[in-house]
């Protein structure tokens, strides 16, 4: 963004009120010296993919459940900076994981598993895997994970069944693990500011690590927009922005749509932030854009999910492990482990016993590709009191997430009772391939403030954290 040498206030336009055009927006409040601020949003609510729905509460104990954005480890403490302040404060959870199905593919971070016995070589090996990649980062950090593992002579199946469904799960990268860059894989692991987890020697995911749910969305975003506007933001929803019209050292032109009347104007601001996927950022851009714009936000690839909401126990049961079975334990062989054994089986006093919030389920012909859930009763904090006071009565709220709509014929999405189904969605989904980090995040660095343009959508998270300090004038606070 450019900087004002005369001080003259630049007005910004930021398209896209999800939570990076929020967090845009917040932060050039705190300068009402510098900058007007416009949010412009399509939908008729702010949040983006980060939603509420409202529920039944005599079903399923609850009256609303979080919609798309279920939760997020301690590396999202801005996030939780702004919840905090507007009084949405989110809720501790302790983290239990159910990947795979029966014995030969079954483990969990609850309790010992056959399967992390199996590969308990692998495992620990795999702590001197993420220092080679630790110290090598700048040389081999690009090269994809799956390609490494074989470098180090892992055994194939420890990759299918553990490696892989461990990144997709809380990378998000879904069907694209193979190819995401070891050096991503390993920041997870090493990274303060990025780290969901710390490696253990003994079953690559700690015991019961901490997670966080978040409060209701759709009121947190709405009191959120409040405050903003409050401040001096003006937020436009169902304000679609047609095309930019033109840009030069003198500012922006948009061509906007209000999706209300279907009135059209062509307005003038000084700035313009992309909160938006790269993809839709083009389409806006028209022939406006760059060269450099079109190589490098071209690079971006993306892919069509289905997120089913359901309570069809049946079904969910049929693919995931969800209770203890003796037969899916390991024996023993400390007295930490014993007293896993005892918290999952529910012998513990205190312990509700294994209870698991995210799952995976792996294709038989093809491992790599997988598809995710979770158990929402057991991970959204309303959710669960709820179940808590309501007694067994209430219905279970699964989410099943269905990867890449060319791999449909694969999906178990059919399967689903439909009188069990409470809401479908789609979502365009960024796939994080090694060619992202080859083409999109370094060339971030030359369009960034070029034409008085910057893009902020949460696919450039990553960019963001390599390549922030390529945008000296944008505000740090």
């Amino acid at each position: 963004m450019a900087e004002p040498t005369d001080r003259r206030m630049q007005h910004v336009a930021i398209v896209g009120g999800g939570a990076a055009g929020m967090a845009c927006a917040a932060t050039l409040a705190n300068h009402p010296d510098r900058y007007k601020v416009t949010i412009l949003e399509r939908n008729e609510v702010l949040g983006g993919q980060a939603t509420s729905i409202p529920l039944d509460e005599r079903k399923y104990g609850a009256s609303w459940m979080n919609n798309g954005v279920q939760g997020g480890s301690k590396i999202f403490k801005h996030t939780f900076n702004f919840f905090n302040e507007q009084g949405y404060p989110p809720e501790e959870v302790k983290l239990q994981v159910s990947f795979g199905k029966g014995q030969d593919g079954f483990w969990t971070n609850v309790f010992p598993s056959t399967l992390v016995q199996r590969y308990a070589s692998d495992i620990r090996r795999f702590g001197l895997f993420l220092k080679v990649i630790k110290w090598a980062l700048p040389i081999i950090g690009i090269i994809p994970i799956s390609v490494m593992l074989r470098i180090f002579f892992f055994k194939r199946d420890f990759g299918d069944k553990m490696v892989y469904p461990l990144i997709a799960l809380f990378l998000g990268t879904g069907n694209q693990t193979a190819n995401v860059p070891c050096g991503i894989v390993e920041r997870l692991f090493d990274d303060p500011n990025m780290k969901l987890w710390d490696y253990d020697r003994n079953t690559l995911l700690p015991n019961l690590p901490t997670m966080y749910t978040f409060n209701n969305l759709g009121r947190f975003y709405k009191t959120w927009g409040e405050y903003l506007d409050g401040r001096g933001v003006n937020i436009r929803t169902r304000a679609e922005v047609c095309t930019v019209l033109s840009r030069s050292k003198y500012g922006i032109k948009l061509r906007i749509k209000d999706l209300r009347d279907g009135a059209i104007t062509d307005e003038d601001f000084d700035d313009l932030v992309l909160c938006t996927l790269a993809d839709e950022s083009l389409r806006i851009l028209g022939k406006e854009a760059s060269w450099r714009e079109r190589f490098v936000l071209g690079g971006a690839s993306f892919y069509d999910d289905v997120t089913v909401t359901h309570s069809d126990k049946a079904y969910f049961e049929n693919y995931y492990e969800t209770q203890f079975q003796q037969e899916l334990c390991a024996a023993p062989t400390t007295d930490i482990q014993r007293e896993q054994i005892a918290f999952a089986n529910g012998s513990k006093a205190e312990s509700a016993g294994f209870r698991p919030m995210y799952y995976t389920h792996t294709y038989n012909h093809n491992p790599r590709l997988i598809e995710m859930s979770f158990n929402c009763s057991n991970y959204q904090h309303q959710l669960v009191k709820g179940q808590a006071r309501g007694g067994d009565h209430l219905k279970p709220v699964y989410q099943t997430i269905f990867l890449d709509q060319n791999q449909e014929s694969l999906w178990t999405i059919h399967e689903i009772n439909e009188p069990e189904i409470i809401k479908r969605n789609h979502w365009h989904q960024l796939g994080h391939k090694w060619q992202h980090y080859l083409r999109v995040v370094p060339g971030m660095m030359f369009l960034n403030g070029r034409n008085r343009t910057l893009f902020a959508g949460s696919w450039t998270l990553v960019v963001s954290n390599l390549w922030a300090s390529s945008v000296p004038a944008f505000p740090k606070d």
